[in-house]
């Protein structure tokens, strides 16, 4: 049942989850599973059936309110193509908060049993062969790092459906959601809605991508320990589908690690959506770029995000402020909407036109975009990095830096402000847990499902219910 403020009259749950994105659900699939803890999820956006997507429906992509992204039920990875990536130390490292690396293993297949128990298809992608052993070497003696992952693929079209069923079984299991409304304050025993405190016995904040900037906030007021983290700055790229097709058959969403000649810097690809369609993310204050890919709708072209990594040390360690001022910068010059740039005129110092573009072989999937320059909106040092990063992939993958190939900008991965947590995932705060994106602690839907199960063991573990 989902419950709207006004008529919820109960204000004590013996566990309040601040989201309901990966790691707020499987929290509570956890804690309902294993125990009769009283659960309730708050978030401030939708139900899934109220948030989807236009492309998931149309192919084509239109202006959606920044909370259907990013927020509600599954969170921003609800509103993504649903890859999922089954290695422990990809999206995240979950060693990190586990005993072994078995455990850790055991944790990524936990999380891909309980996907596929409610709709996601058994292929899988991947596979260890000699192919991939192939694009390895290759990849190598172009000093570049191919990482080989076996990898799940939902689809933008057939995740709503996913996170749908699992929201139905959680709700027969008794777990109440709070949607359509927005946590204004943490406190050490309660949050605050609308004015009004629900109390808690124990708190999870899983606030996702969405809410990373609030959680900082409230770390800080709370006194809970956290530290600034690297984020990732680059563009989107779009090729032709053929371009990568030969790589696409090795792994579904190619991980390339690169080390750029002029900064040393390290530059990686990321969410690559194989004949899929760019699309435009809706913030507060500024917007950037993202991908699709379906599985009965296809286009003829492949993107795929290509990140610089930035860090910052003393006197400035807040990324996040940074990577927004970035962001906003590139919104401006955009004129409220993302830039586009053939990479050819990039590389002889010219914005781009529409004129340009459509003179190229490759055609947007994303048009309500402003052509223009990305020099003038990202900083030098990461236009360098994807510049010679692009012509170092080329050796690995001809033809994908291209003088045609379209570069959309900005896109911005923000990783949050790192939570500390001991083994349980709990906070410094007792009572007060922590997982997912949100928090710093994962980067992916399948680490942040299972950061989500790990904080759920926490809490029953300190509720004094054996598991």
């Amino acid at each position: 049942m989902t419950l709207g403020i006004k008529r919820w009259r109960v204000t004590l749950a013996d566990v309040l989850i601040i989201g309901a994105g990966p790691a707020g659900i499987f929290a509570a699939y956890e804690i309902s599973a294993k125990s009769d803890l009283s659960v309730l999820i708050i978030d401030k956006g939708k139900d899934i059936k109220d948030r989807m997507c236009p492309v998931a429906k149309t192919g084509k992509c239109i202006r959606c309110n920044p909370c259907d992204v990013m927020c509600g039920v599954g969170g921003a990875g609800g509103m993504s193509d649903g890859t999922l990536n089954l290695r422990h130390d990809v999206g995240g490292n979950l060693a990190e908060f586990t005993k072994t690396t078995a455990e850790a293993t055991n944790l990524v297949r936990e999380v891909d049993s309980i996907f596929q128990e409610h709709g996601a298809p058994k292929e899988i992608y991947g596979k260890n062969d000699a192919e991939t052993e192939k694009l390895a070497r290759k990849a190598a003696a172009a000093g570049v790092k191919f990482i080989p992952i076996t990898q799940r693929h939902i689809g933008s079209e057939y995740l709503p459906d996913v996170i749908s069923s699992l929201k139905r079984e959680l709700e027969s299991r008794g777990v109440k959601f709070m949607l359509r409304t927005e946590v204004e304050r943490i406190e050490k025993d309660s949050v605050i809605v609308h004015g009004k405190r629900l109390k808690g016995k124990f708190i999870l904040a899983a606030p996702g991508r969405a809410g990373a900037f609030w959680f900082a906030k409230q770390a800080q007021r709370l006194g809970i320990k956290f530290t600034h983290r690297a984020i990732d700055v680059g563009v989107r790229v779009e090729v032709p589908a053929v371009v990568m097709d030969p790589v696409i058959k090795i792994s579904r969403d190619p991980k390339f690690h690169i080390i750029t000649r002029t900064f040393d810097d390290f530059v990686r690809t990321f969410c690559t959506n194989h004949r899929g369609f760019v699309v435009e993310e809706q913030y507060d204050d500024f917007c950037g770029v993202n991908g699709h890919a379906m599985r009965t709708k296809r286009s003829e072209n492949t993107n795929f995000a290509f990140l610089s990594r930035v860090e910052l040390t003393q006197p400035v360690t807040d990324t996040t402020a940074y990577g927004r001022s970035i962001a906003r910068l590139a919104t401006t010059i955009g004129g409220g909407r993302p830039l586009l740039q053939r990479l050819g005129d990039l590389r002889h110092g010219k914005r781009s036109t529409w004129e340009r573009i459509e003179r190229g072989h490759v055609r947007p999937t994303l048009r309500s975009v402003t052509p223009g320059d990305i020099s003038m909106a990202l900083p030098g040092r990461v236009v360098t990095n994807i510049r010679e990063g692009l012509e170092q992939l080329d050796e690995v993958i001809p033809g994908v830096a291209s003088d045609a190939t379209l570069l959309y900008a900005p896109e911005v991965k923000f990783y949050a402000a790192r939570i500390y947590v001991d083994e349980n995932m709990e906070t410094n705060v007792p009572n007060l847990f922590a997982a997912g994106d949100g928090a710093g602690l994962s980067r992916d839907i399948v680490n942040s499902a299972a950061t989500g199960i790990l904080a759920a063991r926490g809490i029953m573990r300190k509720a004094g219910i054996g598991i």
